[in-house]
């Protein structure tokens, strides 16, 4: 039978790397747009899973984040909401809502597409950094729950990738400094990330649970 992916954010940059790969590898792949679920609401959210649950999920890849850079003194009450509600209770809740199918199957995965600030951080990214470094901390937590069941749980930490969200939060300057940093000396592709996300989402995956990955060129071991 063919397995299912659901892929959030999979229409760009790195989530459309990923779904793509899942389909030239045979699988049924699903990226629904913001119209269809939208990250920022639960409820949106609840209500989607809720209108596809005769198409249930087997492989569940949360990509889809949002990184407003805001200092901490200008960051407001809601715009810090918004990013902890896109990128880390929009994972948990599709977790929530689509593991019970993988557990009832006694097979599934789940792919969280991390960043390297959830490791380290940069002046205004608190809400994006905590929000990451959150999911890195549900990635181990569902790792340990799910795996009597044969569900395995990973995140995938890319560095500085060439996307249209790393042009948006910097200028052609500072994406020239940033590959000096790099000891690869240049960025990464969306395709170098999604390679790591299809081993851990796919049956090439059989053992490894729990374990967030780095995929930088190298930045995060100086």
């Amino acid at each position: 039978m063919t397995k299912r992916v659901l892929v959030t954010g999979g229409n760009r940059g790195i989530g459309k790397a990923i779904s793509d790969r899942f389909r030239n590898h045979g699988y049924d792949v699903i990226t629904p747009s913001r119209t269809e679920m939208n990250l920022a609401s639960v409820k949106s959210i609840c209500d989607y899973v809720e209108r596809n649950k005769a198409f249930p999920v087997d492989i569940l890849i949360n990509n889809a984040a949002e990184n407003q850079i805001n200092y901490l003194r200008d960051l407001s009450i809601a715009e810090w909401q918004r990013v902890i509600t896109v990128n880390l209770t929009a994972p948990f809740m599709l977790i929530h809502l689509m593991a019970p199918h993988m557990v009832n199957r006694r097979w599934g995965r789940i792919v969280n597409v991390s960043s390297c600030y959830s490791l380290v951080s940069r002046a205004g990214r608190a809400s994006y950094s905590a929000s990451k470094a959150g999911l890195n901390s549900l990635t181990r937590s569902a790792a340990l729950e799910f795996a009597a069941f044969n569900i395995m749980v990973n995140a995938v930490c890319p560095g500085f990738v060439e996307t249209d969200l790393t042009k948006k939060n910097n200028n052609p300057e500072q994406i020239a400094d940033l590959c000096k940093q790099i000891p690869i000396g240049r960025l990464g592709t969306p395709d170098e990330v999604a390679d790591w996300v299809f081993i851990l989402g796919s049956e090439q995956n059989s053992y490894t649970t729990g374990q967030v990955i780095i995929v930088d060129g190298g930045f995060m071991a100086q």
